[in-house]
């Protein structure tokens, strides 16, 4: 199953924010900064990855949804539970 690309594009922008936030926590630590905003920082981050993850299975599970409608594939639901529950 291939994701679809237009709604990947919020995905990927919201990585890419990540990837930014992930860098300034690494400057951050490299600069000695204070505990707390280090780890409301690294909050940050961890919520964006998790957004984006939930955004991709839910992308995922609607495509099957589509699919599994037509017949063409079905809809494999331990899988997607699996996906889902391994960003808790």
């Amino acid at each position: 199953m291939e994701l679809d690309r237009t709604e990947m594009t919020k995905v990927i922008n919201r990585l890419k924010r990540a990837q930014g936030q992930l860098a300034g926590v690494v400057r951050m630590l490299d600069e000695g900064r204070d505990c707390e905003e280090v780890v409301m920082q690294l909050s940050a981050v961890s919520s964006a990855l998790d957004k984006a993850g939930f955004a991709i299975i839910a992308s995922g599970m609607r495509q099957c949804l589509v699919e599994s409608d037509g017949d063409t594939q079905a809809l494999d639901v331990q899988k997607l539970e699996k996906l889902f529950l391994s960003l808790a």
